[in-house]
């Protein structure tokens, strides 16, 4: 084994991934950089750096892979390579920052120093505190580098996340959904973005992801026989062309197939897409596009295809670089397929993202994708908008589907899918987005809530006396629109409270009445307002009057200080502390737990998705305290997305001393006598009672809901497995 490197059993490695590593590492760095990186990380694996962790298990196996991924599946060149290896030894001070940055160069310092800044801002037991969190996507947005480092690690660790424990798994799965996929969406890591989305699934709805995997499972066989007779006449008509190419098929990624399930509503044998085929062109760089066309020409001559499902990313690829040629065609046995055409340069783009794109290109082709990371730097370090705001539009940003339109002299914006006549208009400057009445689209007369199509060209009318509205908001999809809205309203709104309070003043004033701050404030929640901007506000507009307010205050403080003086002393005597209900305390003290062992926390249950005991859980902090939601909730990829910091972890301990209700769906054949075996089941079964049943019968078939009482998923489940058992039925199945 090469001299340069410490032994595998010094790192603690398999030999296997020692010898990838190696080999890895002889390919990308030069002798001079092996041998300074050697005398590092000897003396780091001397000085502990690497012991194991706690929460994430061995730092030596999390380097190493992280390491691998950046080299084997990202294709990154050395100062990222060095800039991880030295992440660890500058952060335990094994090796200064200021000597990496003599020996190996300020830009891999720097890389170093932002890796060593996300870390400080990740130390968090629960799940992500909202401004660190604005703090770490900062970070992430200085250096492209960082981020491909971060998803990398990221990666590994959900890979890995079985060894981990629960409550890490979920702060986990929830980091990786709100940021880490995304950003791999945004960089074009679509490989890695579809695992990542996969391995989520996994964590967060154990039961949807193995229903999946049997049913690909099961469908191999057919599935793969399916292709190969696709294929067979497309592979045939190529090689009479003399084209170069590879054909292989594939089926849809787990997760894309449970988002269909659950979005259509179907079962997984009526999924009409599940097959995508790729052909792979060796195309000289000037005839790939024409290449790409004759291969689309060959299977649309062979198959019929949907014309809606086209999609042209070789004349306008994405920012990100991806380039391909998609269509849906209609297969044998009426099945629709998935084909995507490009070239091997294309297909490295599309399987390493910008890495491989920067790699043909060159450093000039990152211009798109450095606007892209100064648009997010000002949207998130704008001091005017708030948290949520911030991380909504930062979402927003990252997975958007692009469309091209034209300005009257021809000149391209590009703008996320939806986009409307007003998101165009802020695009060109935000006067022209705030003063904007409506618009021209290819001659013809628009309003600003027109949403706007590929190719069109588009003409802004504006006028001194317009002003950005609150329903703005409702129709627009840019984050520069919804910032400058937003901070217009704010800025108004800002006007009409200064008024307000003005007004308030000096009416009090002369009615010579000197205000109580506090009661006033009772006063103003008594009113209905969650904020004291929003009562001034409703002054402002008149739709509170002024005189009418200050009545309420003088009868609230006229209240609180009869009440004042009617209040008499207690004697210690006379005073009874009435003990709390054991039975009560105990049941909730028992039955949830949430966050870090915390008990005796006000909670309420999910009305969306009705959790009960056994289920697998997650607490969420909303206005009306934290609320408890199954793992699969309808919700729950929503919430974790858009609102990540409130995902709180939560568990049930102990037993089971609440009776839940729960409503199955049950469909079957209609025969006489069935409602009658159902319900017989139901009555014999201890601790389940009935609540409820209705019926609809159609065509020989009943569908219905029946509504019980019980206390916990395992009688959940018996129920459901005793009820499948009834001659007629077809499906029983739980209601979120």
């Amino acid at each position: 084994m090469n001299s340069n490197y410490p032994t595998y059993n010094d790192a603690g490695l398999t030999y296997s991934k020692f010898k990838r590593l190696v080999k890895g590492l002889d390919t990308h760095l030069t002798p001079d950089e092996l041998q300074k990186i050697r005398k590092v990380v000897k003396k780091a694996l001397t000085d502990g750096v690497y012991a194991k962790d706690e929460k994430i298990g061995s730092i030596t196996d999390l380097t190493v892979s992280t390491t691998i991924i950046l080299m084997e599946e990202l294709g990154l060149k050395s100062a990222s390579i060095l800039a991880l290896l030295l992440y660890r030894p500058v952060m335990h001070k094994s090796v200064m920052l200021d000597e990496v940055s003599k020996v190996f160069g300020e830009d891999i310092a720097n890389i170093v120093a932002g890796l060593i800044k996300i870390n400080a801002l990740e130390v968090t037991e629960s799940a992500i505190a909202s401004d660190n969190y604005i703090k770490l996507l900062i970070t992430l947005a200085e250096d492209m580098r960082v981020i491909l480092i971060k998803v990398a690690s990221r990666l590994h660790r959900i890979r890995n996340a079985e060894k981990y424990n629960e409550q890490y798994r979920l702060q986990l799965a929830v980091e990786v959904s709100y940021l880490y996929t995304p950003l791999a969406h945004k960089l074009g890591l679509y490989n890695i973005k579809t695992e990542l989305e996969d391995l989520y699934l996994k964590y967060t709805d154990r039961e949807a992801y193995n229903f999946v995997v049997g049913k690909i499972s099961e469908s191999k066989a057919s599935r793969d026989k399916y292709i190969a007779e696709f294929i067979a006449p497309v592979d045939a008509k190529l090689k009479e062309t003399g084209l170069k190419y590879d054909i292989k098929g594939r089926v849809k990624s787990i997760s894309s197939i449970n988002n269909k399930l659950k979005k259509q509503k179907i079962d997984f044998e009526s999924i009409y897409d599940l097959f995508a085929i790729r052909i792979i062109l060796d195309s000289p760089l000037d005839k790939e596009k024409a290449e790409c066309w004759q291969a689309y020409s060959i299977v649309t001559d062979l198959y019929t295809p949907n014309p809606k499902r086209l999609k042209d990313w070789l004349s306008i690829p994405k920012s990100n670089g991806y380039e391909s040629l998609h269509t849906t065609v209609m297969g044998h046995e009426s099945r629709w397929v998935e084909v995507q055409i490009r070239t091997r340069r294309m297909d490295e783009i599309a399987e390493r993202g910008l890495a491989a794109h920067w790699k043909y290109k060159g450093v000039k082709s990152q211009s798109k994708m450095d606007d892209w990371l100064t648009g997010l730097r000002e949207m998130l370090e704008n001091k005017n908008l708030g948290t949520d705001e911030k991380l909504e539009n930062f979402k927003l940003d990252l997975y958007d589907e692009e469309i091209y339109v034209f300005t009257p002299k021809g000149d391209l914006h590009k703008l996320p899918y939806g986009a409307s006549v007003l998101d165009f208009a802020f695009s060109i400057h935000s006067r022209i987005g705030s003063t904007c009445v409506s618009g021209k689209v290819n001659g013809r007369n628009v309003s600003i809530r027109h949403k706007l199509k590929n190719g069109d060209q588009i003409e802004i009318l504006t006028s001194p006396n317009q002003s950005p509205k609150q329903d703005w908001l409702n129709f627009v999809v840019t984050s520069k629109a919804k910032n400058k809205i937003r901070q217009s309203l704010k800025e108004e709104a800002n006007k009409q409270v200064e008024i307000a309070k003005e007004q308030l003043k000096r009416r009090v004033k002369n009615r010579k009445i000197e205000l109580n701050e506090s009661i006033m404030m009772r006063l103003i929640k008594k009113l209905g307002f969650k904020t004291i901007t929003d009562f001034y506000i409703k002054i402002a507009e008149e739709s509170l009057d002024v005189n009418t307010v200050i009545d309420q205050y003088l009868e609230l403080e006229k209240k609180e200080t009869e009440q004042h003086e009617r209040h008499e002393a207690v004697s210690a005597e006379n005073y009874v502390v009435h003990a709390p209900d054991p039975k009560k305390e105990s049941s909730q003290r028992e039955e949830l737990i949430i966050d870090k062992n915390l008990t005796g926390v006000d909670y309420k249950l999910a009305k969306c998705c009705n959790p009960i005991y056994g289920d697998e859980i997650f607490g969420f902090v909303s206005s009306q305290g934290i609320k408890i939601h199954r793992m699969n909730c309808p919700n729950a990829k929503d919430m974790f997305s858009r609102f990540a910091y409130r995902v709180i972890p939560a568990k049930w301990s102990g037993k089971s001393g609440s009776t839940y209700t729960v409503t199955l769906r049950v469909i079957g054949n209609d025969d006489i006598g069935i409602i009658n075996n159902l319900t017989s089941i139901i009555a014999k079964e201890n601790g389940i009672n009935m609540r409820s049943i209705s019926i609809d019968s159609n065509d020989g078939l009943f569908q219905g809901n029946v509504s019980v009482m019980l206390n916990n998923t395992d009688m959940l489940n018996g129920l459901i497995k005793k009820l499948k058992t009834v001659k007629g039925v077809k499906e029983v199945s739980r209601l979120s």
